[in-house]
């Protein structure tokens, strides 16, 4: 019976120790503070859209062997849509601020009218595609939105017309397709990740875009048909073309705000 009564007893001792153990303090541990969302625009893309555009140009019409003016100034034009596609690089500095280098290319048909009203002639002529090498600076107006201006060097194609009289018969001239490489441009626009309306899609931005470009003179001959025959007269042709697009654009190094922790 003495026996039984230690055993109960440093049972009892036993578990009030355990007991106690487990009422301790503990040491307490701080999680980690949430990661706020974080961006990198910095890295390469590439884009492909849709645009509409129109162009303009100062048209006079000239004496071929001399290149002087035989009247004022008169100005023609066309419109049209187009599609384009390019790559660029960014870099990101400065916390907000956005820099880059882009290279694009516009291919479509932007049609309108070339007329020597000397001669009482016409044709239609359309600008078929134009490139551009440039670069642009921004400024995030959030994390995932840049607002930029862009800018740079740009060069165009354009197409040959056939000429009629103002009656619509032929006139038995026609005028060659040519380039105009002498050109600059401006412009700007706004570019936004995709993640809206709770869709995720890590890499994928849209961006829509105004440009101005200018274009130098370009003498457009008129040509006897069937011959390689200068006319007596020569047209010069400067034009200015303004388009809208809208793109679609990846972005290669973009991962999306960083991941909390608890």
């Amino acid at each position: 019976m003495k026996k039984l009564f230690l055993v109960l007893t440093a049972g009892v001792a036993l578990t009030g120790s355990a007991f106690a153990a487990d009422l301790a303090p503990r040491p307490y541990t701080k999680a980690p503070p949430m990661v706020a969302p974080s961006w990198s625009w910095t890295g390469f893309y590439i884009f492909g859209g849709v645009g509409g555009g129109l162009w303009e140009a100062n048209n006079v019409v000239q004496d071929s062997a001399t290149l002087v003016p035989l009247m004022i100034n008169q100005r023609q034009g066309g419109n049209g849509w187009f599609g384009t596609v390019g790559a660029g690089y960014d870099w990101q500095f400065g916390g907000n601020w956005v820099a880059g280098i882009l290279a694009d290319g516009q291919f479509g048909s932007l049609r309108g009218s070339v007329a020597d009203p000397i001669n009482g002639f016409t044709g239609s002529m359309k600008l078929e595609d134009t490139w551009a090498v440039g670069a642009r600076v921004g400024y995030l107006v959030a994390p995932n939105v840049l607002s930029y201006i862009n800018g740079g060097l740009t060069g165009s194609s354009w197409s040959g017309s056939t000429l009629t009289t103002l009656g619509g018969t032929l006139a038995g001239f026609h005028t060659n397709s040519f380039t105009n490489n002498n050109g600059w441009f401006i412009g700007g626009g706004v570019e936004n990740n995709l993640d809206i309306f709770g869709i995720t899609a890590p890499g994928w931005f849209m961006k829509t875009e105004y440009r101005a470009a200018y274009y130098g003179h370009q003498n457009v001959n008129e040509i006897f048909d069937g011959t390689n025959i200068i006319g007596a007269n020569t047209i010069s042709f400067t034009p200015i073309v303004q388009t809208v697009s809208t793109s679609l654009v990846y972005r290669f190094n973009w991962g999306g705000p960083a991941v909390a922790h608890y």
